[in-house]
């Protein structure tokens, strides 16, 4: 296994883990573009033009995109975050330059007026759909309560007057400047041709114009709060908490997800055997989120509405206490080898690595292989963990409640 790394003139970034010994392949162009990029006259442009790359292209219709993609890849999609846009595919070694000049072609959209504005109406009728069901945006609404007017709240699907008013021209001029060259990362995993690679991105990207696009990185002031949102029409009550955590960046990072799986794993954690195997709870788990310049431990709940209260009145007791006592090593040891194995047994496909190392590029510009990363969460110490827990405060919290209950009583 060996990584791969080179720079074409106009800056984009070609980087690859090949493992000769797979039978596949996966590409992706991660794009550093996402909702903190966007200001609130264009609130959600990221995400729409990712779905405008379906579209098509000055050489392809939208037909011969999604059609080409049947045919060359076992699995293609796109997502877009708040600090990126990736678009992945994965195929058989053999259809390799096939699939790389497919995928640079999707990046250079023809932006059809017709197309632009029928997604439009796709978008809009997205925003309303997760407004209208389950959890009813429940985690955005609470990234917004908890960033307040910092980057980081902001919405990736934008709002409806955002998206309603949003021009083609300004989804030019974004995707001019988000989707140079120099803000672009081809990644690939797996039976990878890197000499191949570079080669076809030179022929196919090389002639990308290259612009500026530089992201601001402010102070993020984590707000506390507590929100409940009437859903009459909901049957459970659901409720997302975040609370200060690392950054991608930061290497106290390993610890705080080993201390999120101790407190909230879905299956034998401290919240699963309080709330979910007493059945008092649907689902209860603490998870990690780490964005370049900040990050949140985040708290999920759903149950039915009687016991809400309750509930996270337990949460509270379980987050104080871990706070005061901190974990066992006994409760440390299970969790490594679970995450361990997890990395482990993920890293058998092509396309889970490309993720971990196109990722890892676009926000640290650091390669690590499976095994340093297993060796970096097996060297976790108690004390890792307790500073962790002195660090930040995991019951700062803003919390928001969405579901048929009109009050909830805030734990104390």
């Amino acid at each position: 296994m060996t990584f791969c790394h080179h720079v074409l003139e106009n800056g984009l970034e070609v980087v690859a883990e090949v493992r000769p010994q797979a039978y596949s392949c996966a590409f992706a162009f991660f794009v550093r573009a996402g909702a903190r990029d966007e200001t609130p006259d264009i609130s959600g442009v990221s995400h729409f033009l990712e779905h405008m790359v379906f579209k098509g292209s000055s050489r392809r219709s939208a037909e011969q995109v999604n059609r080409e993609l049947d045919e060359l890849s076992v699995g293609s999609n796109a997502f877009t975050s708040e600090e990126q846009t990736v678009y992945f595919a994965t195929t058989l070694p053999e259809d390799q330059r096939a699939l790389v000049e497919l995928l640079a072609d999707m990046l250079r959209p023809a932006l059809r007026p017709d197309d632009f504005e029928t997604e439009k109406q796709v978008i809009l009728e997205e925003i309303a759909k997760y407004d209208d069901q389950p959890p009813y945006g429940a985690h955005e609404k609470c990234l917004a309560a908890f960033f307040g007017d910092h980057p980081l709240g902001h919405s990736i699907l934008g709002t409806t007057a955002s998206i309603s008013a949003l021009s083609r021209q300004q989804m030019l001029d974004y995707f001019e400047q988000r989707y140079s060259p120099s803000n672009i990362v081809l990644a690939a995993a797996g039976r990878v041709d890197f000499e191949g690679l570079v080669a076809q991105a030179a022929e196919y990207c090389g002639q990308w114009p290259r612009r500026e696009a530089p992201r601001r990185h402010l102070p993020a002031q984590p707000r506390a709060g507590f929100q409940v949102l009437h859903k009459p029409q909901a049957v459970q009550e659901y409720v997302v908490q975040l609370a200060p955590g690392p950054s991608a960046r930061d290497e106290d990072r390993y610890a705080a997800r080993l201390l999120a799986a101790i407190v909230g794993d879905d299956v034998g954690s401290r919240l699963f055997w309080e709330l979910v195997d007493t059945g008092r709870a649907e689902s209860a788990t603490l998870g990690t989120q780490g964005f370049e310049d900040a990050g949140a431990f985040c708290t999920w709940l759903a149950c039915l509405p009687d016991l809400a209260a309750d509930n996270l009145q337990r949460v509270r007791r379980i987050i104080e206490q871990v706070k005061t006592e901190g974990v066992t090593g006994e409760e440390l040891a299970r969790v490594k080898n679970k995450i361990c194995a997890e990395l482990v047994l993920r890293a058998e496909r092509s396309a889970n690595r490309l993720f971990a190392v196109g990722s890892s590029w676009l926000v640290r510009r650091e390669y690590r292989t499976v095994r340093e990363a297993v060796e970096r969460y097996q060297a976790v110490t108690l004390a890792d963990i307790q500073r962790v827990l002195d660090r930040f405060d995991l019951a700062h919290t803003a919390t928001v409640a969405v579901g048929p209950l009109a009050e909830l009583a805030e734990p104390c």
